[in-house]
């Protein structure tokens, strides 16, 4: 009888192989504004479909109230911030050269 030998594929690394000796820092957590902007409108639209409970419905809502002052707070600092940029980046009007 002949035996066969199999071989097992060693399964296939995706992403950066590491390097012994080096530590990798944790990648930072990746959320920002349209990350809670989104979060707001599933709110929303699970309360207007009935997902919550009853007597669910007070922690959620402080929680939508919450997260809306904080999204226009932002925005309201982002325009400011905005409008800032731009006159910082406008040049200022000559003045007329004297007689």
């Amino acid at each position: 009888m002949t035996e066969e030998v199999k071989k097992e594929a060693a399964p296939a690394q995706s992403g950066p192989v590491p390097t012994p000796g080096v530590e990798q820092a944790p990648a930072a957590p990746d959320l920002n504004v349209s990350d809670l902007t989104g979060v707001k409108s599933i709110i929303d639209i699970a309360t207007q479909r009935g997902a919550f409970k009853a007597n669910e419905l007070e922690a959620v809502g402080k929680l939508y109230n919450k997260l809306n002052t904080f999204l226009d707070h932002v925005a309201k600092t982002q325009s400011a911030n905005a409008e800032a940029q731009a006159a910082a980046n406008t040049p200022a009007p000559e003045a007329p050269a004297g007689k």
